[in-house]
């Protein structure tokens, strides 16, 4: 028999620590031959990225000890850090963010530079690096640092560079604000990429170019292939048979197309490149490019793509022939995939279950399997509360989409005609989507007996392009129109208690939450992980990669100044009459604690119960064990005591 308890107050069997014992992130995985890589964040490291290899004898280990971390910081997310070849692996490491080789056989690890690392000084940091065998250089995106100046506003230089053994460095393509993606044919006469220029980010508008190389490796022609500022390219990729193939969401939904060389014209010229529509369908191939190395899909040999693909708000596997243009779907238990990579007619990707967490698995002869031993766990099935889809109508006559959790426990139930508390979650992004594999953040509330709605409002990805579209000039006004929209949805339907309603985010999440609180006054209590409260200060000194996504998102500044002040939950602090706990990293330089400060001196003034929590060794982020488990441990705290 179930024993009872109030919802909210409910034993857990999922703990904070449980949070940071198995949540090593893993992501780009590559191979060579039988060897399987990929990285690990591990957050017992304090958040080291470390690079692991799979035997052919199926023995993991670390390439590199501790304390080395493999992580590229350009474009400050980074993404695509290591290239794996037949004899080295050419890394970036955390320190100084130099271009290191790994031998293969002895794993040693050297610079790639008679004199040191190429980012001496910190003036350069690389990234998405492909290898150029007949010419034997590596090819990457580079930026550089050494004309920056945060004063005059002069930015960092995007490039596309080659760099020999001897660490000789040649600039390819220079002139856009951003590149990503360079990858040879495998003839290796053909180099394509992808650029965009201020304020589009890579959702908005991309360009691929095509650019034909000569013997010495020198560009000779550039053609334009796809994209535009309001065309959106993503993983621009050779096929085995030399034909290049990208995704496009010209025609609203991010779909797969194919652009094949015309032989005949022997060059790059003026129509030698026809698109063509691999695979029309609603449903989305590709995500917001955030990070650098992003891969939705692969080709298993010259007559099939392996892929997976968002279709309302999940992820999904599927074969896709090439001469047929079908699509087959790959049935499986998967919420959430990423990181597709093929060799050798074998898929490599991770995903994630309603029930599992993360994991490293390969498709092979229409078999998936994991690679890696899945994690010891007590939970069950019954313990896990499982992710309902679900759509409501918003306050301005829309549709908003989400996904709600009930309270589950296997051992416990409520008193009867009791109603759950309810904690709106607010991805951050604001671009991006939630996911609805396995979250142990989630689970650790609907555990104790709260419900939960994560809310992909308008603006998220997943939905094609026109819902995407409609955060512009938005944010702050549809966002906080569908949390609480989702907030009455579940309200109005007798399925949570109206007077123990919460909000929580992070980031653009956390702006999302102080504007809510802010403006409107169907929440008792907010959480907010290093939220923005001031939209100016985000638009004025924030990083190169960002520096105008708020152009897109709220308007023009500082033509639309007024806006902005407006929005900003920062400048209305006496409309803040909710309780709020703060969580802050102490070293956050893309939202200052100072704006946390303000709002908890300013609840506290009023009487408002408040509580600002810090973290001195965090950023923008939380990284490290003991912080994520302090986090989440104060923010159960200050519900129960708003609660009761």
């Amino acid at each position: 028999m179930k024993q009872i308890y109030p919802y909210g107050q409910w034993p857990s069997p999922i703990t904070a620590e449980m949070l940071t014992q198995q949540s090593a992130k893993l992501s780009e995985v590559q191979t060579d031959g039988d060897d399987i890589f990929w990285l690990e964040s591990r957050p017992s490291e304090k958040g080291r990225n470390a690079l692991v290899q799979l035997s052919a004898t199926g023995i993991a280990s670390d390439v590199l000890p501790t304390p080395y971390s493999i992580r590229t910081r350009a474009h400050e997310y980074g993404g695509a850090s290591y290239l794996v070849t037949a004899d080295r692996i050419f890394c970036v490491l955390d320190t100084d963010q130099g271009i290191y080789v790994i031998d293969r056989v002895s794993n040693e690890l050297t610079a790639l530079s008679p004199t040191g690392p190429l980012a001496s000084e910190t003036k350069y940091r690389y990234a998405d690096f492909a290898w150029d065998e007949t010419r034997k250089r590596l090819i990457c995106v580079r930026e550089d640092h050494s004309q920056a100046n945060h004063e005059t506003k002069t930015e960092e230089r995007s490039e596309i560079v080659a760099i020999d053994l001897n660490g000789n460095v040649v600039i390819l393509i220079s002139g856009a604000d951003f590149y990503s993606n360079p990858r040879l044919n495998p003839a290796g006469d053909k180099l394509s990429y992808l650029c965009w220029n201020h304020p589009q980010m890579p959702w908005d508008g991309t360009e691929c170019y095509c650019a034909e190389l000569n013997a010495a490796g020198e560009i000779t022609n550039t053609q334009l292939i796809a994209g535009s500022k309001t065309e959106s390219v993503f993983q621009p990729q050779w096929s085995p048979d030399g034909e290049l193939f990208f995704v496009s969401d010209s025609n609203n939904w991010w779909n797969i197309y194919r652009h094949t060389f015309n032989r005949a014209e022997g060059a790059c010229a003026d129509g030698s490149y026809s698109a063509e529509l691999v695979c029309d369908i609603a449903v989305e191939f590709a995500t917001p490019q955030w990070v650098f190395g992003m891969s939705t899909y692969g080709f298993l040999n010259a007559q099939e793509i392996f892929c997976c693909f968002s279709q309302n708000g999940q992820w999904q596997l599927g074969l896709i022939d090439i001469a047929s243009k079908t699509l087959k779907v790959i049935q499986s238990e998967f919420k959430d995939i990423a990181g597709v990579h093929c060799h050798n007619e074998r898929a490599y990707f991770f995903a994630a279950s309603a029930t599992q967490s993360n994991s490293l698995y390969i498709f092979h002869k229409q078999t998936i399997k994991p690679l890696l031993t899945a994690s010891n766990s007590t939970l069950t099935h019954d313990d896990i509360a499982q992710p309902q889809a679900i759509s409501f109508a918003t306050s301005d006559n829309e549709t908003a989409h989400g996904f709600y959790y009930t309270p589950k426990n296997k051992l416990i139930t409520a008193p009867e005609n009791t109603l759950p508390p309810l904690i709106v979650m607010c991805h951050g992004g604001p671009t991006g989507a939630t996911e609805t594999s396995l979250n142990l953040k989630i689970q650790f509330w609907t555990s104790r007996g709260f419900a939960v709605l994560d809310v992909n409002y308008r603006g998220s990805t997943g939905y094609g392009r026109q819902y995407r579209d409609r955060l512009k000039n938005n944010w702050g006004v549809t966002d906080v129109i569908d949390v609480c929209s989702g907030a009455n949805y579940l309200i109005e339907r007798g399925l949570v208690d109206k007077n123990k309603i919460a909000i929580r985010g992070s980031s653009a999440g956390g702006y999302t939450v102080l504007a809510v609180l802010t403006f409107g006054d169907i929440f008792k209590a907010g959480a907010s992980l290093y939220g923005i409260g001031d939209l100016e200060a985000l638009a004025t000194d924030t990083h190169k990669f960002e520096a105008r996504y708020l152009d897109s998102l709220v308007g023009e500044y500082p033509k639309e100044k007024a806006v902005y002040h407006a929005r900003s939950p920062i400048h209305h602090i006496d409309q803040l009459n909710c309780p709020v706990i703060f969580l802050q990293g102490l070293k956050d330089k893309v939202v200052p604690p100072t704006q946390a400060e303000a709002m908890v001196a300013a609840l506290t003034k009023k009487g408002i119960k408040n509580a600002y929590v810090t973290f001195a060794e965090e950023g923008h982020g939380f990284r490290q064990t003991e912080s994520i488990q302090k986090a989440i441990e104060a923010e159960l705290e200050f519900y129960l005591e708003i609660f009761g």
